[in-house]
């Protein structure tokens, strides 16, 4: 009976990719988009200002600034789209939803920067 349920636990089982960054951090996200027949991989990079959800529907939220617009955008972390996670600057900040950032611009808008990265808590 045990060997029935590993066996159905790794068929249903997806790749869990690992959280190693934190909200405050500048990461840049290589996702796969489809047009017609083509498939390219395209770079989005931002701060994560929240990661909500537990297990397999974990998801995270980066925030990027494309001229004086700020464009938010919504990743499943076990999606297979994602291509990669690269993290470029680990952030400090105090708090695990940084939605205070939306009303901030230019020099107010900066996360001080942590030098040495701690683990996840996520």
């Amino acid at each position: 009976m045990e060997d029935l349920l590993k066996v159905a636990q790794e068929a249903f089982a997806t790749t869990g990719r690992e959280l190693n960054f934190r909200a405050g951090d500048t990461v840049t996200v290589a996702y796969k988009i489809v047009e017609g027949n083509k498939e390219r991989v395209q770079l989005y990079r931002g701060v994560v200002i929240k990661i909500v959800g537990h297990g397999q529907q974990k998801r995270f939220t980066v925030r990027k600034m494309s001229g004086t617009i700020g464009v938010e955008r919504i990743f499943p972390l076990n999606s297979p789209a994602i291509e990669s996670i690269e993290v470029n600057k680990y952030g400090k900040v105090r708090r695990a939803k940084l939605y205070y950032l939306r009303a901030l611009t230019g020099k107010k808008a900066r996360i001080k920067e942590r030098r040495f990265p701690r683990k996840s808590k996520y």
